[in-house]
């Protein structure tokens, strides 16, 4: 299967649909909370927003004192939740099958859409077809994946029968990578839609570079700085990432040569910590924060092999920070090796590891890589993204026998983007 490039993706201005379409859109994660899911899908409905539709963000309390906002284009509506389980700082939504039945009945949307998969996402999509409402989703996260690295590898196959039941209840279900779509077609999905995620091009800017951020972290002159992004936890396969750090510290030609830099947070910190005393970690970053990291670093590691797609990797090209990861999720749809970073094959550890030895020798392949990075994700911004989404929900309209509600306005001329 090609990579699907920048290059590949025929950019113009779409129209909005007119009239506006109003969306519920059900997540169990929204920032201020820090992680993919809840950053992507923020920027997602802003851009829809921006596009001219309303949209009712369903979403758990996330404290006490929480309140619905009711701005713009966006209405809230807030449901209990509870801390998930080894991930205290989120928070799941608890069933609301009756609750929302109720609201969606007071004021109908034309489509639900439904971003995570927990007890929350579960209601909605059973209120949503008592209603006979249309409704799409997202697979954001391999959950059935990250089983294994929790002891509970025995969970594995129910999790995913449970999600390849969710997502064949709905219209349409968006995934972010071809391989992606392939793999769960292979495990009995259906009705998917490939739709690669944005980037902010304007916030992650290789202008963001800061010297003085790199001194702040020791580094001396000569010296690379490797980063890393993320939850410091098991899924992320971190252990790799400390791996390639001890093949260059025990390489005695290159000994000072790199500088290891974790921004994230998670459990496996004080062991991470304790094994490589060295490594700088910053903790929990603002997105502002992560994009001084990114431009200031000179390599990003990514072990993960948990990855439905995995932001960091358009984060990091946009700032002009070549990538070293495995062969999957966005790197393989983005990262052309040799060119704007470094694949290797999917779960090869020793091929990650010697890949990042010898990038510790080679400074001016990561200077050669830096020119280019940023122009391989340039075209990957919010807007386009938006104009895709949207392109999803009017065909899923279109097609189905939707009461007049959902039908209004579409056979009225508008004909959504075409998707790459």
């Amino acid at each position: 299967m090609d990579s699907l490039r920048s290059q590949d993706i025929v950019l113009q201005d779409f129209p909005a649909a007119l009239p506006s379409l109003r969306l519920a859109v059900v997540t169990e994660t929204w920032p201020p909370e820090i992680n993919g899911v809840a950053l992507t899908l923020a920027r997602l409905v802003a851009g829809l927003c921006e596009r001219n539709h309303q949209v009712q963000l369903v979403r758990p309390r996330q404290r006490p004192d929480d309140a619905a906002l009711a701005a713009g284009s966006v209405q809230e509506l807030l449901v209990p939740g509870m801390p998930i389980p080894r991930y205290p700082e989120l928070r799941l939504g608890l069933p609301g099958r009756k609750a929302l039945i109720n609201a969606w009945s007071r004021q109908r949307p034309d489509l639900v859409h439904i971003a995570t998969e927990g007890p929350l996402g579960w209601s909605a999509l059973q209120a949503a077809r008592r209603l006979q409402l249309p409704v799409t989703s997202d697979f954001r996260t391999n959950f059935h994946r990250y089983s294994a690295h929790y002891g509970l590898g025995w969970l594995r196959k129910p999790i995913a029968a449970y999600l390849r039941k969710f997502h064949n209840l709905t219209q349409c279900t968006m995934v972010p990578t071809r391989a992606l779509c392939a793999e769960l077609l292979s495990q009995g999905f259906e009705r998917l839609q490939v739709v690669a995620r944005g980037v902010d091009t304007t916030r992650f800017h290789p202008g963001r570079r800061d010297e003085h951020l790199r001194a702040a972290w020791d580094v001396q002159p000569g010296e690379q700085v490797w980063l890393v992004v993320g939850r410091l936890a098991a899924e992320k396969n971190l252990d790799i990432a400390l791996q390639a750090c001890e093949a260059v510290r025990a390489d005695p030609a290159i000994r000072t040569r790199v500088r290891l830099v974790l921004a994230g947070d998670g459990p496996q910190r004080a062991a991470l910590a304790e094994r490589c005393p060295d490594a700088r970690f910053l903790g929990m970053q603002s997105q502002d924060q992560l994009a001084a990291c990114y431009a200031s670093a000179d390599l990003l590691l990514f072990p993960s092999l948990t990855e439905t797609f995995g932001n960091v990797t358009l984060e990091a090209l946009s700032s002009g920070l070549p990538v070293l990861a495995f062969d999957t999720a966005a790197a393989a749809e983005w990262v052309r090796h040799g060119h704007n970073g470094w694949v290797v094959p999917a779960g090869d550890a020793p091929a990650f590891v010697a890949q990042a030895h010898a990038l510790a020798t080679a400074g001016e392949c990561l200077a050669g890589a830096r020119e280019v990075a940023r122009a391989s994700v340039a075209d990957l911004d919010w807007r386009q993204i938006a104009a895709q989404v949207e392109g999803v929900f009017v065909r899923v309209l279109e097609q189905g026998p939707w009461s007049a509600p959902q039908r209004r306005g579409l056979a009225d001329g508008y004909r959504p983007p075409a998707l790459p």
